[in-house]
């Protein structure tokens, strides 16, 4: 965990908790210097693997929303180590993220390799873009159907790389069927050669 990501989840409400339930050391991560964090190598990889992400934002009557974001695999970008951005397809046109981000800029990401049973949490400031058609173009995924609407960007806070407890092991469905397909060949090699060697027997 980051010092910027427990500056800012490491409220004195949550430090009462943790020092109740004896896991007060986590305060020590409190003590870095405070700049937003840097995205890195392995955040840039794990980052670039992801089709989808959950986002989190705040209404006006202060309730969070939360959003499940998809596209195909390494849509959300890191573009520089403080940025990332993603073009926004057109989904069920509520537009409640859209709104909240116009009463308050602050967001969260959570990101999700079931797989790997890997999670990474982003803290961040996010800001629509409808008026940079070069922006939104950049973003845009080559053969991809759905509908850009805007480009979204977001200045990373924090960052932090969670335990992988209680995550279920789960796999794409494209792997499964790359993984089945294989299986599926040797098996059918075997029934062949076993065939083959039946067909030898009976003829002595």
């Amino acid at each position: 965990m980051s010092s910027r990501f427990a500056q800012i989840a490491f409220t004195p409400g949550v430090q009462r908790h943790q020092l109740e339930h004896g896991s007060h050391a986590y305060r020590r991560l409190m003590e870095g210097a405070g700049g937003a964090d840097l995205l890195g190598d392995a955040e840039r990889l794990f980052i670039g693997e992801r089709d989808s992400f959950y986002l989190a934002s705040v209404g006006e009557s202060g309730w969070p929303y939360i959003q499940h974001r998809g596209g195909p695999r390494g849509f959300l970008r890191v573009l520089d180590e403080h940025t990332l951005g993603f073009a926004d397809f057109r989904g069920n046109r509520q537009y409640i993220t859209r709104g909240n981000l116009d009463h308050d800029d602050r967001v969260a990401l959570f990101l999700m390799d079931y797989a790997n049973r890997g999670r990474l949490k982003v803290l961040g400031r996010a800001r629509a873009v409808e008026d940079d058609p070069e922006l939104i173009g950049r973003l845009a995924v080559e053969g991809y159907q759905g509908k850009v609407e805007r480009a979204v960007l977001i200045d990373v806070e924090g960052f932090d790389w969670n335990c992988s407890q209680h995550i279920p092991e789960l796999y794409p469905r494209d792997l499964v069927e790359r993984a089945l397909g294989s299986a599926r060949d040797r098996i059918a090699a075997l029934e062949r050669e076993n065939a083959r060697l039946r067909a030898g027997l009976a003829a002595t």
